[in-house]
């Protein structure tokens, strides 16, 4: 873990979450990692699916290795019974048992997220004490989630009402799926002021480019929503339950 700001400060500061599986294929994860922080990546998920013990510690490491200059996080997504590598955050799907069980193989001071599909789910993700963040998704239908029904913007107003940005003891919470340069602004509009892409970044040919985009509309989000500067200071000073 990095020092200065803790993991619930840096959480809740981070706008734009990156999911990307290890880059196997191309070798090129330091690289791309370090251009997504340049760019305004606050947070990295690593998909875990397919990867040996010993290459998602790799991966981890690596990722650590890019985001410390940015007081970045790195998420694995790994089930709770799977053993995951030493991560700042760990991300559950609703398939991956409970958060309480994840809790018991991470460090102490390790982050938990969840994903939702419905607003049961975000209902549920908000009043575990063992759950620190969650997505909301897909908001589109994308290749990422195969067989999974896009939820649409209405789960983004819910989560927006139920768990309001502003309010500095709410959950943090990231839209997901389908998110990109031309999608991002109704995400906005429905109320989110963070957003989680994968492809979006992934597949651009300039990913520091791409992700300083995003960045950029999502920073103007937070300016231009007067409520927005005392949450700012409020999530600096966190010290909630997990610092």
């Amino acid at each position: 873990m990095t020092a200065l700001l803790g993991l619930g400060a840096r959480l809740r500061l981070a706008r734009l979450y990156l999911v990307t599986d290890a880059r196997t294929d191309s070798g090129d994860l330091a690289e791309f990692l370090a251009a997504a922080f340049r760019g305004g990546v606050g947070i990295v998920q690593l998909a875990s699916a397919g990867l040996k013990d010993r290459q998602l510690d790799q991966a981890v490491q690596l990722a650590r290795a890019a985001a410390e200059p940015y007081q970045g996080l790195v998420v694995v997504h790994a089930s709770a019974e799977s053993g995951p590598a030493e991560a700042d955050l760990l991300h559950l799907s609703q398939q991956d048992g409970p958060a309480a069980a994840a809790r018991r193989k991470v460090h102490r001071y390790a982050l938990i997220g969840r994903t939702c599909h419905s607003r049961a789910d975000v209902d549920a993700a908000i009043t575990d004490p063992d759950t620190d963040y969650f997505s909301v998704g897909p908001i589109h239908p994308t290749p990422g989630a195969p067989g999974r029904r896009a939820v649409g913007l209405d789960l983004v107003r819910y989560a927006a009402r139920v768990a309001p940005v502003a309010d500095p003891k709410s959950k943090p919470w990231f839209p997901i799926g389908g998110i990109d340069a031309e999608t991002i602004d109704e995400v906005i509009e429905a109320g989110a002021r963070r957003v989680a892409v994968v492809r979006a970044i992934t597949r651009a040919d300039d990913p520091e480019a791409a992700a300083r985009g995003l960045s950029r509309r999502l920073r103007q989000a937070w300016r231009a929503d007067p409520v927005m500067e005392a949450y700012t200071l409020a999530a600096a000073a966190w010290t909630g339950p997990n610092r």
